[in-house]
């Protein structure tokens, strides 16, 4: 059965079109007309400016609890790494999936329709495996389902807490003991519809040089994307140069592990010769800013990442907000900072990293267009709120780039089917009264 949503404007990848018609059957777009100047009938209308669906291509839902929490008092990443941990030490399936259904709710009212989970608590406090090796990622997986988005649950390898160093008492339930290991249990993980296994290498310091090739074997085996912590703070670029002579990117890339597939997140503190490693591998680049500035690591030179030939992809990371409209302005804006002038990206190329290029780091490259044959993913941006009413759309996505916000997000339809109705989730009912909760059950 064919459904058609009529859309009051539509961005088209380079423009912005008034009165268009998507035809939408089995979960994909099968026709986008254009010059659809009223709706057809039976059409679903869809009022605002209709944008392909957001993916957050970082995520770690968890520390969605620590929001409000961190932000009090001063310190550093490290000090911040401390509180995380303890929040990690009283999840179980059941409470991360509470919580991450709640999570992925709050993502798809922010028009997000993919989400890429860096997933690394796999086991119980102190390292013993649940009953289901993978009980963790599954109720990751289940919780997405239930909240009506995609997601690609990134496994992530996590073996060392430094260069030649055991896992400490806090990250023992992050470890399978060695690459091989996390290999085979990632093994007995399979894709669903809206689900996609990728890999990941928590960072260099966590996945010791000499097992970096399994992961990266095991990615490339499957075609799966394979994502990896890159250069976040300056101490692991001294701790990796003291082990092993060399920055992070390159170990990675002697290693075999960068990529068309591959994607860094952060990647934020990099010499000329780093760039030049990752744009020439084509390995992706996830920007984070909104977490980036939250931690104060830094602002990194995606700018120059770009033009190196990294495709560039945002991610909400740490979710000290949910809001990839709000990480893509931020990107812009943190290199308008940086290097005191303006325009370094267009609005289309920003809101193409926020979606189709975030989408294809997760593996879903058939997603983040309004487009015959794309998968059926869209949202849509009121343009009468207070902070969008006034610009003429026809202009082009500045308005959503630039001045809307997540609570802009009137329809998310992730498949053809509307997970978010006038600014209400329709599959998760009260999403503040499910976050508190399951916030409150962490940390009673």
């Amino acid at each position: 059965m064919t459904q058609t949503y009529w859309l009051e404007h539509a961005w088209l990848d380079t423009h912005v079109e008034p009165g268009v018609a998507l035809d939408v059957t089995d979960g994909r777009i099968t026709a986008v007309r254009e010059n659809t100047a009223t709706p057809p009938p039976g059409a679903e209308i869809l009022r605002g400016l209709t944008l392909p669906g957001l993916a957050n291509a970082h995520s770690h839902a968890f520390h969605r609890a620590l929001r409000g929490t961190v932000q009090v008092g001063s310190g550093t990443f490290w000090t911040w790494r401390e509180i995380m941990y303890s929040f990690a030490d009283r999840l179980t399936p059941d409470t991360y999936h509470a919580l991450a259904r709640a999570v992925y709710a709050e993502m798809a009212l922010a028009g997000v329709t993919a989400v890429g989970e860096f997933h690394y608590v796999h086991h119980t406090p102190g390292g013993t495996p649940y009953a289901d090796p993978n009980a963790m990622g599954e109720a990751l997986v289940a919780a997405a389902d239930e909240a009506g988005i995609r997601i690609t649950l990134l496994d992530t390898a996590y073996v060392s807490s430094g260069f030649g160093q055991p896992p400490n008492h806090h990250q023992l339930r992050f470890s399978d003991g060695s690459a091989e290991a996390w290999a085979e249990r990632s093994s007995l993980l399979k894709d669903r519809d809206h689900a996609r296994i990728g890999a990941a290498i928590h960072s260099v310091r966590a996945v010791p040089a000499g097992q970096l090739a399994t992961v990266a074997r095991w990615a490339e085996e499957r075609q799966a994307p394979l994502h990896v912590h890159l250069s976040e703070q300056t101490a692991e670029n001294d701790a990796c140069q003291a082990a092993h002579g060399c920055t992070p990117t390159r170990l990675l890339a002697d290693h075999g592990v960068l990529g068309s597939r591959t994607t860094g997140v952060h990647n934020t503190h990099l010499t000329d010769e780093d760039i030049a490693l990752l744009g020439d591998s084509r390995t992706g680049t996830c920007m984070c800013p909104t977490t980036e500035r939250d931690l104060a690591d830094g602002i990194g030179p995606a700018a120059a990442l770009q033009r190196a030939g990294s495709p560039l992809s945002l991610g909400s990371d740490s979710h000290a907000v949910i809001d990839l409209l709000e990480e893509a302005r931020a990107m812009e804006l943190n290199e308008r900072l940086r290097t005191r002038t303006r325009g370094h990206w267009t609005a289309a190329a920003l809101l193409r990293a926020a979606s189709a290029d975030g989408h294809a780091a997760l593996g879903w490259q058939d997603a983040g267009t309004l487009e015959a044959g794309a998968l059926a993913d869209f949202t849509t941006i009121a343009l009468d709120s207070v902070r969008t009413a006034g610009p003429v759309p026809r202009l082009g996505a500045e308005t959503a780039v630039f001045a809307a916000t997540a609570a802009d997000v009137r329809h998310t339809v992730v498949g053809g089917r509307h997970v978010v109705r006038d600014g209400a989730h329709a599959l998760v009912p009260e999403v503040p009264q499910a976050l508190a909760q399951a916030v409150e059950a962490l940390r009673a």
